[in-house]
């Protein structure tokens, strides 16, 4: 198992739509609401390493209201 956090920026006004998109995707264990230079905090579990980049342009990358976004893989 693989875990990361994704930051994102929103559209102005997106993020509680955002967020509710999040949080019907199966693999988001959490996501939150920020202030600050991102709008949400959401962290996600895959299988694997490879399954990660994928899975971020298909499943996270197209919600509408999604501008931006920054990965960190967790380290442990």
């Amino acid at each position: 198992m693989v875990g990361a956090y994704i930051l994102i920026t929103t559209k102005s006004g997106a993020e509680k739509d955002v967020l509710m998109s999040l949080r019907k995707i199966k693999s988001i264990a959490n996501a939150t609401i920020l202030y600050g230079e991102y709008d949400i905090l959401a962290k996600i579990i895959l299988k694997d390493i490879t399954e990660l980049n994928d899975y971020l342009l298909t499943n996270i990358r197209p919600i509408p209201g999604i501008e931006k976004t920054s990965t960190l893989i967790i380290a442990t």
